[in-house]
C-alpha cells in the first residue's frame, strides 16, 4: 500500500488539488486496459503498459487509497482497439459518483496537442456492461459534443492511450485541481442559458426510501415556498434544465446530496447557497470544499439534525441511505441570519404527533427497516440524565 510520504508527483500517493501527478498527462503505446471482473469496493482493474508494468496514474483514488489496484495481465487473445483514446477511468452509474469520479480526467480534452478518437472507460459494476446512461452521455456532450465513448467490458489493447491525472474526486482532491476547474469553467455547459426563478430549493422529497433524505422535508418546502422559493426536484428534469435553473438562481437552498456537485460546476460567487445536512458524515466537509473552490464562495452549512434514521440491517451507521430528522426552528434561524429568508417566526420543530405521522408516511418504521441511530439515542439519554441531575441538585439547593 502507498505509504503517504512521497511527493505529489508520485502516483502511488493520493492526488492533490495543488497539482503533481493529478495534473500530468501520460501517453502510452499499446497498453492493455483491464476491466474489473467483480463488484468489490476495491477492484483489480486499470492499465497495464505494453511491458506489463502497472500504470498507477490510471488508478481511481478515494481519499487515502486507490479503489482500483494492479490487475494481472490477461491471457489469451486480447481485442485490439485502433486509434488514440483518452482514459476516462471508472464509469459510475450513481449520479453523484459519476460527476465527481468519472469526470475527473475530462479536463485533458482541452489540454491536448493532438485530438483523441474517443473516451475509454471501464465499468464500476461489471453487470452494467457497456451501458451508457442518458445523463452520462448528456454530461459528456456538454463538455465535448458527440465525442465517441467506449466502455470496455473485457480486456482491450489500445493503439494509443492518453492518461490524464485524476483532477477531481473524493478526498482532498474534491477541491479539484486548477486545470480541472479551469476546464469545467471554460468548456462545460457553455451554451446553456440561465432560465428559472431567483430562489430555488433543491429537494430530495420525491426520491423515495432508496436514496435517503430529510424527515420533515415537506414542511420545509411549505415554509420556503411562503418565502418565495420554488421547490425543484432535479431528477425529474434533464441535465440542461437542471443547469439552467442553477445558473439562474441567486439564492439556492439544498438538502445535501449529489445535485450540489452539479450546481458547483456552474455556480459563481454572486450566488448564495445554503446546504441542509441530512446525516452525520465527513462527506459534508467534502461538499463544502467542492462548492468553495469551484464557486469562490463558502456555502452556509446548516446542521439542524434532531436525530438520524438509519437502515436497521447492518451496522446501523450513518450512510447515504439515512434520513435526517430536522428541527425547522434551527434552520429558520440560520436562514434569517444569512439573508435567505425574512422571518422565521412560524418555523417550528415538528410536534410528536407530526413526527410520528411523518415517520409513517415515509414508511421508515414499516417492518423496522429503519431505526434511530444509536449515537443519537445515547445522546438523548445523556441529556435526559443531565437534566434530571440538574433538577435534583436544584431541589437539594432549595431545600438547604
Amino acid at each position: 500500500m502507498p505509504d503517504g510520504h512521497s511527493g505529489p508527483d508520485d502516483p502511488q500517493t493520493q492526488p492533490e488539488p495543488q497539482g503533481g501527478w493529478s495534473e500530468s498527462i501520460t501517453e502510452l503505446s499499446e497498453p492493455v486496459v483491464v476491466p474489473p471482473d467483480k463488484s468489490d469496493f476495491v477492484q483489480p482493474a486499470g492499465i497495464l503498459e505494453s511491458s506489463g508494468q502497472y500504470c498507477a496514474q490510471g488508478a481511481l483514488w478515494r481519499k487515502f487509497r486507490p479503489l482500483t489496484v494492479q490487475p494481472e495481465m490477461p491471457s489469451g487473445n486480447i481485442e485490439h482497439l485502433a486509434g488514440r483514446w483518452l482514459w476516462g477511468g471508472v464509469l459510475w452509474a450513481h449520479f453523484g459518483h459519476f460527476l465527481v469520479e468519472s469526470t475527473s480526467r475530462l479536463w485533458a480534452l482541452s489540454d491536448l496537442e493532438k485530438p483523441v478518437d474517443g473516451i475509454l472507460f471501464i465499468p464500476k459494476r461489471p453487470r452494467t456492461g457497456e451501458m451508457l446512461r442518458g445523463f452520462q452521455r448528456d454530461f459528456i456532450d456538454l463538455i465535448s459534443p458527440d465525442i465517441p465513448v467506449r466502455v470496455a467490458t473485457s480486456p482491450v489493447r489500445v493503439e494509443e492511450l492518453v492518461v490524464p491525472g485524476q483532477g477531481f474526486g473524493l478526498g482532498r482532491i474534491t477541491a479539484g485541481t486548477e486545470k480541472y476547474r479551469a476546464a469545467i469553467h471554460s468548456d462545460f455547459a457553455q451554451d446553456i442559458q440561465p432560465e428559472g426563478p431567483e430562489k430555488i430549493y433543491i429537494s430530495r422529497s420525491a426520491l423515495g426510501l432508496g436514496k435517503g433524505g430529510l424527515l420533515g422535508e415537506e414542511r420545509l418546502e411549505e415554509l420556503l415556498e411562503k418565502e418565495g422559493y420554488e421547490t425543484f426536484h432535479p431528477q425529474q428534469h434533464d441535465l440542461s434544465t437542471q443547469l439552467a435553473r442553477y445558473k439562474a438562481a441567486t439564492h439556492v437552498i439544498a438538502a445535501d446530496g449529489s445535485a450540489i456537485h452539479l450546481f458547483a460546476m456552474v455556480g459563481h460567487s454572486d450566488q448564495k447557497l445554503a446546504i441542509i445536512l441530512r446525516r452525520k458524515s465527513t462527506a459534508n466537509n467534502l461538499l463544502a470544499s467542492n462548492v468553495t473552490h469551484f464557486c469562490g464562495r463558502n456555502p452556509l452549512m446548516i446542521n439542524a439534525l434532531r436525530t438520524e434514521w438509519v437502515k436497521e440491517a447492518g451496522k446501523k451507521k450513518s450512510s447515504r441511505l439515512s434520513f435526517g430528522e430536522i428541527d425547522h426552528s434551527i434552520i429558520g434561524q440560520e436562514l434569517v441570519k444569512d439573508g435567505f429568508i425574512k422571518s422565521a417566526d412560524s418555523w417550528q420543530a415538528l410536534t410528536d404527533d407530526e413526527r410520528r405521522q411523518s415517520l409513517d408516511s415515509k414508511g421508515l418504521t414499516k417492518g423496522n427497516r429503519f431505526v434511530e441511530a444509536p449515537e443519537f439515542v445515547r445522546r438523548r439519554v445523556r441529556a435526559i440524565r443531565a437534566q434530571r441531575r440538574a433538577q435534583r441538585q436544584a431541589a437539594q439547593t432549595a431545600s438547604d
